[in-house]
């Protein structure tokens, strides 16, 4: 097929080297437009520019989609591919096309339509998640689904490995999707009611612990914001992230929420408001992310300290 693919992230990176691969005709990349990054504030191409000018693909990055429509029209294709592009896809561009918009959704819709599908699996402790190739309309995921991939989650799934292994999945099942649909072997399926909250985009604030909550809970936290924007606590004034940890197997309750109620050789166990929590690995503000034992080492950490949201 000859294709127009939309998207931006390191998600998308996936899909658009599968369809490559796979020998389609990718005639338009389509993109967010750069942005500036550090101190320099030097202008930084978004993963899919960086992957498609590598490929020699054509890339075009319009600050609003709606400003590309004349630029599609022109553009020879049978389908646009959409895989985490950043904007709404308006009417007019959904339908150009003789196979309209296709979309690769970090999900098994209709579950976690919205921005962060993956990260809110961990969180929510999903024993699985996958990918849905949807047909996409006006509404936001909400289109008829054309093939699902389900991928099992790992007991210490984070959102990070969640996300590598849901990008591959997503380009695989997209080349057999087209495949099909240019086979005319596909038939839609309506999405029906999500059974599970929007997928809200993530933000820093997110990662603040509340040690109030459960063990469970707070170490399904950690992994799904591993790595951005990561769970945090704060330990003698300074922001403590925590990376990765465990919940001790039948612990009662000792101390008051957020106490370090042991510290070994290797760990620091925190009491929560249901269980206890065993800190494996952290990073001090300022410091290197490394164990807990390295880190204890090097500083001193007392029991009976409260570890804050402050």
């Amino acid at each position: 097929m000859k294709i127009i693919f939309m998207g931006t992230p390191d998600f998308a990176v996936g899909t658009l080297r599968s369809l490559a691969e796979a020998g389609h005709e990718i005639t338009l990349v389509v993109s967010q437009p750069d942005k500036p990054k550090g101190r320099g504030h030097a202008m930084v191409p978004t993963p899919v520019k960086v992957v498609a000018e590598e490929l020699g693909i054509p890339v075009f990055q319009p600050v609003k989609i709606r400003e590309a429509k004349d630029v599609l029209e022109k553009t020879e294709a049978d389908v646009c591919v959409v895989a985490a592009f950043g904007q709404i896809i308006p009417a007019s561009i959904l339908h150009m096309k003789k196979y309209g918009c296709i979309n690769v959704h970090a999900s098994l819709l209709p579950k976690y339509r919205g921005a962060a599908p993956i990260q809110w699996a961990v969180i929510d402790g999903e024993k699985e998640s996958g990918v849905t190739i949807m047909q996409m309309d006006e509404g936001l995921d909400t289109g008829d689904m054309l093939a699902k991939a389900i991928v099992p989650l790992d007991e210490k799934e984070t959102g990070g490995s969640l996300f590598d292994k849901l990008s591959e999945a997503g380009g695989r099942l997209c080349v057999e999707t087209l495949a099909k649909l240019e086979k005319g072997e596909i038939t839609p399926e309506k999405q029906g009611e999500s059974p599970t909250a929007y997928a809200s985009m993530l933000d820093k604030k997110m990662g603040n612990i509340d040690w109030n909550k459960s063990a469970v809970v707070i170490e399904r936290l950690v992994r799904g914001l591993n790595p951005w924007p990561s769970a945090y606590t704060h330990l003698d004034g300074k922001t403590l992230k925590i990376w990765a940890c465990d919940v001790l197997p039948q612990s009662a309750s000792k101390g008051e929420s957020g106490e370090i109620l042991e510290v070994t050789k290797d760990a620091i166990h925190v009491q929560t408001g249901d269980g206890i929590l065993v800190l494996r690995e952290i990073q001090l503000a300022g410091k290197a992310r490394m164990d807990a034992g390295a880190f204890l080492r090097g500083y001193k950490v007392v029991p009976g300290t409260v570890l804050s949201a402050e």
